[in-house]
């Protein structure tokens, strides 16, 4: 049975995206079967992994209005062993036309529950708010992981991203786990990178994977060809890393 993990924080450049992207790649390259949603209407999951956005007729925006199934809005990209549900810039407008449905909150529960036993992990990039969209992943998953940045206003926000993960826990899934707090865009030459990452680990101990996303000029690189970092450079430390993380899930989740 398949694990769903949502990729969120509020904060928008914190290597959300980067994350989803390299994260299913890597788990892909490790034999793992993933799916990749794309629940960020900049679609940037999308075009990182080789999908022409402009040409998506069937994606999110579509499944979240139930206006196809999930089999139909799945496409294969060129990363080992992973599947997408792309985005359009369209999903812009899922958030008003949901605003006034019934259980909007569980709609992409809905549509894509049934997928977990055709997949060891389904992944979900979620949107830089705590909007609808996002709300919608954290009821359909059942982990999360936050990336922090390793930047001074790194801690900020991220005690109303929690506050936010509580009350859907309490309200719409009770369920949800925190899968862990990943640290990015770390600069080991620079104090401050190394104090953010000391405070975070300090005051969430546990909860924190011990790897550790570093700046990377290859994996800045890597969306504009299309592809994510294990296909564009995998000899590189983006690479290493995003490898290293996947092994960490995998481990915290097979034994």
């Amino acid at each position: 049975m398949g694990k769903i993990i949502a990729i969120a924080n509020q904060k928008g450049g914190v290597g959300k995206t980067t994350t989803s992207v390299n994260l299913a790649a890597s788990l892909g390259v490790l034999e793992k079967k993933i799916l990749l949603i794309d629940a960020d209407p900049q679609a940037n999951a999308s075009s990182g992994l080789g999908v022409q956005v402009d040409t998506v007729d069937i994606g999110t925006y579509q499944l979240l209005e139930h206006s196809c199934s999930a089999e139909e809005s799945i496409i294969p990209t060129n990363s080992p062993n992973v599947d997408i549900i792309p985005a359009h810039i369209d999903l812009v407008a899922i958030e008003i036309e949901l605003v006034d449905k019934e259980q909007r909150e569980y709609m992409l529960k809905k549509a894509i529950s049934h997928l977990k036993s055709a997949y060891d992990y389904i992944l979900i990039d979620c949107a830089p708010s705590l909007g609808l969209l996002t709300l919608n992943a954290l009821t359909a998953a059942d982990a999360v992981i936050i990336p922090i940045q390793c930047e001074y206003f790194a801690l900020e926000g991220l005690g109303k991203l929690l506050n936010t993960i509580k009350s859907v826990q309490k309200i719409h899934n009770p369920d949800l786990d925190i899968e862990g707090l990943l640290l990015t865009m770390y600069d080991s030459r620079l104090r401050l990178s190394n104090q953010v990452v000391e405070e975070v680990q300090k005051h969430f101990n546990d909860m924190v994977f011990e790897t550790i996303i570093q700046r990377n000029v290859r994996l800045g690189e890597a969306p504009s060809y299309g592809e994510s970092i294990i296909n564009y450079d995998v000899s590189s430390k983006g690479a290493s890393n995003y490898l290293s993380l996947a092994k960490e899930v995998i481990k915290k989740n097979e034994g």
